[in-house]
């Protein structure tokens, strides 16, 4: 009897130990610094010490928007239709299946921290779509500068108001 008794406790507590383990790993790996462990979780900063982030400009208003039981329009000039390829840069924003009403900007002052635009890179071939960072002038005049929701850098470069093709103001799934 005893003998059961001690293998009971002894698999119980080999059990237990275990359940510790898995329950305490994912506090450890969140409190950790490594790269692998880095990779493995990501965590958005929140709270008071949180950097806040630009929203695009209210492209359209209230009144422009239409929605009726079998229809929704939207009342804007000269828009186009976009689609995207699947880079992640923009994740998860926009993705593979994603599509966007797009406007061409006529001045830079269509042009607004947040915004999320479509340009021509002198450092890549086709269309870049990424958001709006910064807005400054310099010698050469107006220029902004871009970074891809998902990636850790910005993009190299000013670019130049002559650059952009267009502003994305709807993205829909």
């Amino acid at each position: 009897m005893i003998k059961k008794t001690i293998k009971i406790i002894f698999i119980l507590g080999v059990f237990m130990l275990g359940w510790l383990a898995n329950s305490t790993y994912p506090i450890v790996l969140a409190n950790s610094v490594t790269p692998f462990q880095t990779f493995m979780i990501y965590e958005e900063p929140s709270g008071p010490s949180a950097k806040e982030r630009h929203s695009p400009y209210d492209h359209i208003k209230e009144s422009q928007i239409k929605v009726f039981n079998d229809k929704v329009i939207i009342d804007i000039e000269n828009p186009e239709w976009a689609t995207f390829t699947d880079t992640n840069s923009m994740d998860p924003v926009i993705d593979a299946g994603a599509n966007a009403i797009e406007i061409i900007p006529k001045t830079e002052d269509q042009i607004h921290l947040g915004d999320i635009i479509s340009y021509n890179s002198v450092y890549a071939d086709g269309s870049i779509i990424h958001r709006v960072t910064n807005i400054g002038q310099d010698k050469q005049g107006w220029y902004c500068k871009v970074k891809g929701d998902n990636n850790n850098l910005k993009d190299p470069g000013k670019i130049r108001f002559d650059q952009i093709q267009r502003v994305v103001v709807a993205i829909i799934y």
